[in-house]
């Protein structure tokens, strides 16, 4: 959108929100660079430059604004729709692979060579990925910096940074302030609630309606892996350096949101797990528009817009759970679920006591005994060949799948459906356009709008929903009275 010089000079005058983050405004005659919904009095467009990322505008020499803090914008949910090379390399930089793995670590989970990465994101964002993760980690440092007591040398390594000189210069060249200064100007609400928690608030595009998102992950919960408690939305997490807990709570304008970590450098991933689990950077507009213009589908966008999908913070989890989950009831998944965790998940400390485990790793259920499970033998089958091949890499799950590859590859599997590989699309691997024809909800909201409700039919229908129809399934669901539709209290 960067390219489209008179678009974007709209958007910056009229101080449009929905615009954050898929673009941003480098000042010529001040040498910073802002938000579209900067509150300050927009330049003259004579002295407005665009950049498609904030890595770019560094880049070019420019700072950040102090008062719309552009790197606290949502992110690009351009990354959410698209599944070629520089959207599945966004998705990783923001999992944090190029300060674990390096770009080579990332040119080799993506199956490119170094210099096909670097040329395609320089093309695309005008920054390569080490730019790219410069200013990620420039993110990180300053939520470090203004929302805990640690030490500034903790802080440079726990955002990245392989030195303390390296993060002061970066931190003074992005925000113009020193990381003391930052400290120091920090709001006190910023403060975390309890030693050792770091709070901070998950911006979103408006609108959001919570109810199917928080209803949906609260109703499927696994005991002692999540739960619902006090307005928020728990869950332990296993993340690349140690584990964490998190509690996510709706607000009108972001997600508050609470980590508790072992190691501090899983900040940058466990803050874009969750942005991920709660589908964070979706472009609600632009979906709400599409699906509004179907008659059918109108008064139920009209009724609560702003659905998002509930998505997962652990892929391999989420395709075990949805095998568990194959044709039977929401609480017999979650039964089945709980028992896997009790026998092979690893133990957590939870202050507040309510979670206890981690969901165990495909390595760790890949000595499973069949026949201690109390399903079918062929869903048995089902769940012991997923766990094998997740196991032995023969199949990934994440932030860097191919979809139309990585459904093909679900769908070989013994016991495996279009409705189990199409809700791992659709939940674990975040394709917008994953839909469930088969699914029985889906199709009694179908036929209550008078909608087709053969599989074959309703996919016919659907087409005009593309590539928004994991977002229609969101809407079809919603006509139930289910438990996953409702906030809880």
């Amino acid at each position: 959108m960067h390219t489209d010089t008179e678009r974007c000079v709209r958007a910056v005058q009229s101080k449009d929100a929905r615009f954050d983050g898929w673009f941003y405004t480098a000042v010529l005659t001040t040498g910073i660079y802002c938000r579209p919904s900067c509150p300050a009095v927009p330049p003259k467009p004579r002295h407005m430059v665009f950049h498609p990322s904030a890595a770019a505008c560094q880049q070019a020499g420019f700072r950040a604004c102090k008062r719309c803090r552009p790197d606290a914008s949502p992110g690009s949910p351009e990354w959410n729709v698209r599944a070629d090379l520089v959207a599945r390399a966004m998705r990783l930089i923001a999992d944090g692979v190029v300060d674990r793995e390096g770009v080579t670590g990332l040119a080799a989970r993506l199956g490119y060579s170094t210099r096909q990465i670097e040329r395609q994101l320089l093309a695309e964002l005008g920054a390569g990925p080490l730019a790219l993760a410069r200013a990620q980690r420039a993110r990180t440092a300053r939520l470090l910096v203004e929302t805990t007591d640690l030490p500034m040398a903790d802080v440079a390594f726990a955002a990245g940074f392989s030195s303390v000189r390296a993060f002061n210069d970066t931190v003074r060249e992005v925000f113009a302030l020193s990381p003391s200064e930052l400290r120091t100007r920090a709001p006190k609400h910023a403060a975390a609630g309890a030693p050792g928690v770091i709070a901070l608030r998950l911006p979103f595009r408006a609108p959001l309606h919570p109810d199917n998102l928080f209803g949906h992950l609260a109703a499927t919960a696994v005991p002692g892996v999540e739960e619902w408690r006090e307005g928020s939305y728990r869950r332990t997490l296993r993340l690349p350096y140690g584990r964490g807990i998190v509690a996510l709570s709706p607000r009108p304008d972001h997600i508050a949101c609470r980590l508790a970590l072992s190691d501090h450098r899983d900040l940058t991933v466990a803050i874009s797990r969750c942005r991920r689990l709660l589908d964070l950077d979706a472009d609600p507009v632009a979906v709400d528009e599409q699906l509004r213009a179907d008659p059918a589908l109108a008064p139920l966008v009209d009724k609560a817009p702003g659905r998002r999908v509930p998505r997962t913070a652990d892929e391999a989890e989420f395709a075990v759970r949805a095998v568990l989950g194959q044709q039977v009831s929401t609480a017999a998944a979650r039964t089945h679920a709980a028992r896997l965790v009790i026998a092979h998940g690893t133990p957590v400390d939870d202050p507040e006591g309510g979670l206890t485990h981690l969901f165990p790793a495909p390595e760790e259920l890949a000595a499973l005994d069949p026949d201690a499970l109390a399903m079918p033998r062929t869903r048995r089958t089902t769940l012991t060949t997923l766990v094998r091949r997740l196991a032995d890499g023969d199949l990934r799950l994440g932030a860097d799948s191919d979809w139309p590859k990585t459904r093909a590859a679900l769908l070989a599997l013994p016991g495996f459906g279009p409705w189990t590989a199409d809700v791992i699309a659709m939940r674990a691997l975040g394709d917008p356009d994953a839909f469930l024809p088969t699914d029985l909800g889906v199709r009694r909201a179908a036929r209550a709008l008078g909608l087709p409700s053969t599989p074959a039919a309703l996919t016919t229908r659907a087409a005009a929903w593309r590539p928004w129809r994991a977002y229609a399934v969101q809407y079809l669901w919603a006509t139930d009275s289910h438990p996953i539709n409702v906030l809880p209290t």
